[in-house]
């Protein structure tokens, strides 16, 4: 019988494997493009889209949710209240990627993963979140509500855990749509609304 990983283990490996950014190295492999120096400076798959096309995009993003599942996968069934911690951690380490220098995503691919693993409602919310965005030209803004719909809908479903695991992956969500990849020139109350609105600084081009 394969050993039992500890807790700090279990979120550790969700930690580091979150921290891989697969579609900054896509963007590497497929176009030489940094894609801290593209547009927003979001490590994203919108990002990698724009500079290499759906190919690269489908590869790195299915490995961008792979990495979100692997923490809550490790932890298994039978402790959901750490399998949601290890979703989060993978959730940081993706928004906050060392190999970045700090820099990365919005976390909305690994946060498919990692509740995909507990319940895999939550997916399909942040899912069609994503649909929806596309389609009426407002990703930021309907992702937002999508992510913030994950509390009760797997409070619902699951009870008090599934409101860990959603508010797991939704704190640091919400926390890298207002602090960025970088500082505004100043901040203000209409900078923060705006960030945490529309995941952009007032005046730049949306998605």
């Amino acid at each position: 019988m394969p050993r039992r990983r500890s807790s700090l283990e279990v979120v550790g490996v969700a930690w580091l494997a979150g921290s891989v950014p697969f579609a900054q190295i896509a963007a590497k492999l497929t176009r030489s493009v940094d894609l801290r120096e593209v547009g927003s400076g979001t490590v994203s798959g919108t990002s990698l889209y724009r500079v290499a096309g759906f190919g690269p995009l489908a590869v790195a993003g299915v490995l961008e949710v792979a990495k979100g599942a692997a923490g809550p996968a490790l932890a298994g069934r039978d402790r959901p209240y750490l399998a949601a911690l290890a979703g989060g951690a993978a959730v940081v380490g993706h928004n906050w990627s060392p190999f970045l220098a700090g820099a990365g995503g919005r976390g909305l691919s690994p946060a498919i993963g990692a509740v995909g693993v507990q319940d895999p409602t939550g997916a399909v919310v942040i899912l069609a979140g994503l649909a929806a965005g596309r389609l009426v030209r407002q990703t930021g803004f309907v992702t937002l509500l999508a992510t913030l719909g994950l509390v009760p809908v797997l409070t619902r479903r699951r009870g008090r855990q599934g409101t860990v695991a959603a508010l797991a992956v939704l704190v640091p969500i919400v926390a890298k749509r207002v602090l960025g990849n970088a500082a505004p020139v100043r901040w203000s109350v209409a900078v923060v609304t705006h960030r945490l609105l529309f995941d952009r600084d007032p005046g730049s081009a949306g998605t």
